[in-house]
């Protein structure tokens, strides 16, 4: 992924208030990927000093990555999917049982093609969730971007950050 001009100043600024958020509070951050395949961890350690803020993070790609690392119920991915707000909210907890330092859990799961769509959730379908057990917070949901391959998951990265940023504000 190659951000040029206002795209890198905008993702860079988005990540300086997640940065800013998380070091009032003094949160730390970790991320459970799929689709973004670490797009998100990169944009966060490309910060100097993220790692202030910024725990660690788990992509776990494929089911028995999803299952094995992150403890989603196997069940939960077969009744809902992979790409679900269900699963997206077990990885979301499960990146904060594997890694107890993290406050935040942020997760993003979809579908971003050019293959592995369906009429139930087409290319572009992207479910994220954020969990933050101190403040009881648990919010998923789903999304759905367009585009190619690289821009649904640009477009995924930016939301993530933008969710983290609205959630901390609650």
């Amino acid at each position: 992924m190659v951000l040029v001009g206002t795209e890198q100043e905008e993702m860079r600024k988005l990540v300086q208030e997640l940065s800013t958020l998380l070091s009032e509070r003094q949160w730390r951050m970790a991320a459970a990927e799929s689709c973004t395949g670490g797009w998100l961890s990169k944009v966060c350690t490309e910060q100097a000093g993220s790692s202030a803020w910024f725990e660690s993070a788990v992509v776990s790609y494929s089911n028995q990555a999803k299952r094995s690392l992150l403890a989603v119920p196997a069940e939960v991915l077969s009744r809902f999917g992979a790409v679900s707000k269900e699963t997206a909210l077990a990885m979301a907890q499960g990146v904060l049982q594997a890694l107890p330092a993290a406050d935040l859990g942020l997760a993003v799961s979809g579908i971003a093609g050019p293959t592995g769509g369906s009429p139930e959730k087409p290319i572009g379908t992207v479910c994220f969730a954020v969990c933050c057990p101190t403040e009881g917070l648990e919010e998923a949901h789903c999304m759905r971007f367009t585009g190619d391959r690289e821009s649904i998951r640009r477009s995924s990265v930016s939301y993530a950050v933008r969710l983290a940023i609205a959630a901390i504000h609650t």
